[in-house]
């Protein structure tokens, strides 16, 4: 599983040189808030680190790819549950997370979307667990469009404003910049354990909230 991991994250960074460079970065936010297992997050830096200039750009694409890619997400969790998003929740891991995540969207709706859609948490769980749950369409797309832009815009506005010196940095201290976004994914994912594990009283609710087993 590893091994494939890295075999896409290799062939997505790839992509940051590519001719259609634009192109490939809105597929990949597209499809990653579906179900792809890679986060954008990388292509998009390596694409403002190369052309500053071109940040803010880079970085509404990636938002409303992201965004389009939540609604395909969510249609998933809506209509296609049992055939498609109960098993790329599997594949992915997160059948555990699923119910969890189902009962923080019922009790909290868009804060759980605007909070956790701007952290290294897979932002695929929350779609796809927001149209199973049918939480309603408008509110999510919106909440999506903010918490999205809220990760994305702040990389690219970062990059336009202060592309050089980053730059700079990032050269400089690379396995220290590295640490630091590996340690935000991983602090992501404790996240989903936490919730997922550590309070069985909470667990046992949500799970009788979702009135499934993934």
């Amino acid at each position: 599983m590893m091994k494939m991991l890295r075999g896409l994250y290799d062939w997505t960074m790839d992509k940051a040189s590519h001719p259609h460079a634009q192109g490939w970065l809105a597929f990949f936010c597209f499809i990653e808030a579906s179900f792809f297992p890679i986060p954008p997050h990388p292509l998009l830096g390596l694409m403002c680190l190369a052309e500053p200039k071109k940040a803010v750009r880079f970085a509404i694409i990636a938002t409303l790819a992201s965004v389009a890619g939540a609604i395909l997400g969510y249609l998933i969790g809506w209509g296609l549950y049992d055939t498609i998003g109960g098993p790329l929740i599997n594949m992915l891991g997160l059948a555990d997370s699923f119910p969890v995540a189902a009962c923080y969207l019922r009790e909290y709706d868009v804060e759980a979307i605007l909070i956790a859609g701007a952290t290294p948490v897979p932002f695929k769980l929350l779609t796809i667990t927001a149209g199973f749950i049918e939480m309603d369409f408008l509110p999510f797309v919106l909440a999506s469009l903010v918490a999205r832009a809220l990760i994305f815009m702040t990389v690219g506005i970062l990059f336009r404003a202060f592309g050089a010196p980053i730059k700079r940095v990032i050269d400089q201290y690379l396995g220290i910049v590295t640490t630091g976004f590996i340690l935000l994914v991983v602090g992501g994912f404790i996240v989903l354990t936490q919730l997922s594990g550590s309070d069985q009283e909470v667990k046992d609710k949500c799970e009788a909230a979702t009135g499934i087993q993934p």
